[in-house]
């Protein structure tokens, strides 16, 4: 029974890796799709949502027989849990993405953000892509100290929205505010994708030491 529990955690793992991939390259796409006007890369992410909304349900699925199966106490229900709560904020992580794909898409044939803010989208990009990595890693080999750099780097993604949102407020920004909209809604979604990487990070740590991050 515990070899049995121990597979079918395993496969639960791997299944969250490939949600962490798939939302990683999902961003990268958005991100050129956003800022080359790119309609193929865009699309290519709204098709690739429902494969992280399968691996997800698959998720739910097996936790859910795992708990009714092998009932798990202590420790090994903490790993099942954790495993859900993961999977959400990836899944949602996807959804953000997916947010960034339809703004280049409704903007087509034209970029959807002006050449003012492609270095602030840019580095947000950066920064993203970076996190996702390292939600990557940790799901594959469990890494407290890696995974509480997440919320560092969330700092970093904060900095860049803080100044975002400078350029789009300034006195001589000159496209207006549906333009100006556009930018502060793609600043959100960014700044929303890094923080369900630090909750990510943060279950992380609570399953490798039982604390939460800020105890």
């Amino acid at each position: 029974m515990r070899d049995e529990f121990r597979a079918e955690l395993h496969t639960v793992s791997q299944l969250l890796v490939d949600m962490a991939e798939a939302v990683r390259a999902a961003m990268r796409q958005a991100t050129k799709a956003l800022l080359t006007a790119d309609r193929p890369a865009a699309e290519a992410v709204l098709a690739g949502d429902a494969e992280v909304d399968n691996l997800y349900r698959q998720v739910e699925e097996r936790v859910c027989d795992l708990l009714a199966r092998q009932a798990p106490v202590a420790s090994d229900l903490r790993a099942v849990i954790t495993a859900l709560h993961v999977a959400a904020d990836i899944e949602r992580m996807g959804d953000l993405a997916d947010h960034v794909a339809k703004t280049a898409l409704r903007r087509h044939p034209l970029p959807a953000v002006p050449a003012e803010l492609r270095t602030v989208f840019t580095q947000m990009a950066t920064v993203a892509d970076r996190m996702s990595e390292k939600i990557g890693a940790v799901l594959s080999k469990p890494d407290a100290d890696l995974a509480a750099e997440l919320d560092r780097d969330d700092d970093a993604m904060d900095d860049l929205h803080r100044e975002l949102f400078g350029v789009l407020l300034s006195d001589d920004w000159p496209y207006g505010a549906e333009t100006a909209i556009d930018g502060a809604l793609l600043g959100r979604f960014y700044e929303r994708y890094a923080d369900h990487a630090v909750n990510t990070g943060e279950h992380v740590v609570y399953l490798i030491t039982g604390e939460t991050l800020n105890s």
